[in-house]
């Protein structure tokens, strides 16, 4: 996919355009509510462990700690295994944001051809291709007359251990 001539900015539409289909994600976003949560201060150690009496507690909103934008942020499930070198494996959370402006390197949700998939954006030179985070999967190169709307750069992925 290349820009015309005349074309201003990148040659990519940064909205996303929602379709009536279950997959889809509401057009629509309301107040998200406050939800403190505790967190412990400092960091837990993923080497040796450290004394339990250093911590104390404090309680987060994962609103706050995960979405800078509210009424242009929601939530996809991820399904599939094309990112899981970016730490983003199937049944995974994704935070997405809409405000955001995709540049090259951010991940991104994408819309393409009227599929949805999640993949980083290589953008150079003119040139757009979608990359994905697992070898055994192809890059998305794009031909004149197909289309491609990028719905919003992942900010976060949350992860479940235990349901």
């Amino acid at each position: 996919m290349q820009p015309t001539p005349a074309a201003q900015g990148p040659p990519y539409t940064a909205v996303c355009m929602y379709s009536n289909q279950a997959h889809a994600p509401p057009s629509v976003f309301g107040e998200l509510p406050h939800l403190a949560l505790p967190m412990v201060e400092g960091k837990v150690r993923a080497g040796f462990p450290s004394p339990a009496d250093d911590f104390a507690v404090k309680r987060h909103d994962l609103n706050e700690l995960l979405i800078t934008h509210p009424l242009a942020t929601f939530f996809w499930q991820v399904s599939g295994q094309s990112m899981r070198e970016a730490g983003i494996d199937d049944g995974d959370i994704l935070v997405v944001n809409r405000a955001l402006t995709p540049v090259h390197g951010h991940i991104v949700v994408a819309q393409v051809d009227g599929d949805f998939t999640v993949k980083k954006l290589h953008s150079r030179a003119g040139k757009i291709k979608l990359v994905p985070a697992n070898p055994t999967f192809p890059e998305l190169t794009f031909k004149d007359g197909q289309q491609l709307i990028i719905c919003g750069v992942v900010t976060s992925a949350i992860k479940r251990f235990v349901t």
